[in-house]
């Protein structure tokens, strides 16, 4: 199926039969992505007496509790009252849902024993482009990714540079690979999730940032059209489905 979006006063198109799911799920049955020293997601069956909410168990249908946590288990898209002592809600501040995204690839480099994304980085892929949304693929980009123990392992993470340079680019979503754009212990600075959401200035509660992606390698490094699906949670964050498109 062909659609034709009329976007910033262009024209694009897109197949809509061909989408590119760059989502890690929850999935109990393997092992899951996890971060921030917590246990495992559990997804189990409601209890109540004798009856269980489990169709091979005799039950009409199957009834499952979920537990999770969003930053440290799925891929999540979160706004700024990830930080902030007043409450925002991604799903109160997100009501758009299609953007025009590039997508790019990063090879980290060594900042004082650390793995980071620098704005020289950033800069060089993005150029003089004009996005709604940036997609970052962090090399190497192994499938393990999707169910990788980030805890300890002081993960690849933006530079603070890297944030104000996308947000004085007009990036209002930032999309990565991995479970923080902030280092994994930075004795709660958080100096990218700050400067991305302009903390210290006037708030950008409308921008948000998607961590715990995974984009294949079939995935081209270019401009595509972004649906960040969010499950409608009143939550600083909420598990998301980002689907890309390709232009044709």
């Amino acid at each position: 199926m062909i659609a034709e979006i009329k976007y910033n006063s262009k024209k694009y198109k897109i197949d809509l039969s061909k989408p590119l799911d760059i989502s890690i799920p929850i999935d109990v049955a393997k092992q899951n992505v996890n971060a921030w020293y917590i246990d495992d997601p559990k997804i189990f069956p409601v209890s109540d007496g004798n009856w269980i909410g489990n169709v091979a168990k005799g039950a009409d249908v199957n009834f499952n509790n979920i537990h999770f946590n969003p930053h440290a288990h799925i891929t999540h898209t979160e706004c700024v009252g990830h930080i902030t002592e007043k409450i925002h809600s991604v799903n109160e501040h997100l009501n758009q849902f299609f953007f025009l995204a590039e997508v790019i690839t990063v090879a980290p480099e060594d900042f004082n024993g650390d793995f980071v994304i620098s704005k020289k980085q950033l800069k060089l892929a993005i150029g003089n482009k004009k996005r709604d949304a940036i997609v970052i693929r962090t090399l190497p980009n192994l499938e393990e990714k999707k169910a990788k123990r980030y805890s300890n392992t002081n993960p690849t993470y933006l530079l603070e540079e890297g944030a104000i340079f996308l947000r004085e680019k007009g990036i209002k979503h930032l999309l990565i690979d991995v479970p923080s754009v902030d280092k994994e212990k930075d004795e709660g600075k958080l100096l990218a999730h700050n400067a991305f959401w302009n903390t210290q200035n006037e708030l950008r509660l409308d921008a948000t940032i998607t961590e715990f992606i995974y984009v294949g390698n079939t995935i081209e490094d270019g401009t595509y059209f972004l649906n960040l699906m969010v499950a409608p949670f009143e939550n600083d964050a909420t598990p998301s489905k980002p689907i890309l498109y390709r232009l044709i």
